[in-house]
């Protein structure tokens, strides 16, 4: 059985992520809210939130965990081209919003999005108070990619990335990966698309052991929201 969160409580504990279901892989908790504290409280234990509009919040860490290690993050021939040509003018935490607002429109192959107007509202807070981060992809005035997701340490934790022209996200991706400060990148699940720029699986409990050793979180503190 999985452990249910009050809404009332932000820093109740998650239970040991040992402790996730098998079926489905990595479901560990429910219910909660998207207080700042319970998302910090969340990522420092590899644990991230991911549901349904018609879902209560469901509070995941899988079996085998996807990351990127910097230094391995492959780029191919052609995207190096597309890198040497200055396709695209890159920036950081220079639209979030817009960032997150495109990772959540609808694809060409569904309509459907797991970001919700809850999920959005709470990471823009985590923007604001500096725990989430964005790169933005540019040609001209127009947004056409990028990436947003969770920094704490060295640790970036790759949300969502969107891509309106071939490569943008990709663009995105590796500039995260080039930060002097960025040891690890947490894909939290496997794609094809990662899996062609180096992302690899390892066991939860080596991620959490490098969460152990890259994740410096400051003590919580009391955050309205």
């Amino acid at each position: 059985m999985i452990t249910w969160l009050p809404t009332d409580d932000n820093l109740a504990p998650f239970p040991d992520v040992e402790a996730a279901l098998t079926d489905p892989d990595g479901l560990l908790a429910a219910g909660g809210n998207l207080s700042v504290e319970r998302l910090l409280l969340a990522y420092r234990q590899g644990i991230f939130p991911w549901y349904s509009e018609d879902e209560p919040i469901l509070w995941w860490s899988p079996t085998m965990r996807a990351v990127i290690f910097p230094d391995d993050i492959h780029i191919s021939r052609s995207l190096n081209k597309v890198i040497r040509k200055d396709v695209f003018n890159v920036t950081h935490n220079q639209a979030f919003n817009e960032i997150i607002a495109g990772c959540a429109a609808p694809r060409r192959h569904t309509n459907e999005t797991w970001i919700t107007d809850e999920m959005m509202n709470a990471y823009i807070r985590m923007h604001e108070l500096g725990y989430a981060r964005s790169v933005e992809c540019w040609q001209g005035d127009r947004l056409v990619g990028g990436i947003y997701g969770m920094q704490l340490g060295k640790v970036f934790y790759g949300e969502s990335m969107f891509s309106q022209v071939p490569n943008a996200s990709k663009i995105a991706m590796v500039e995260i990966a080039r930060q002097p400060e960025i040891a690890l990148i947490d894909c939290q699940l496997p794609n094809e698309h990662l899996r062609s720029m180096g992302m690899v699986t390892i066991p939860r409990r080596q991620f959490m052991s490098l969460l152990d050793q890259w994740c410096v979180v400051e003590p919580l503190k009391s955050v309205a929201y």
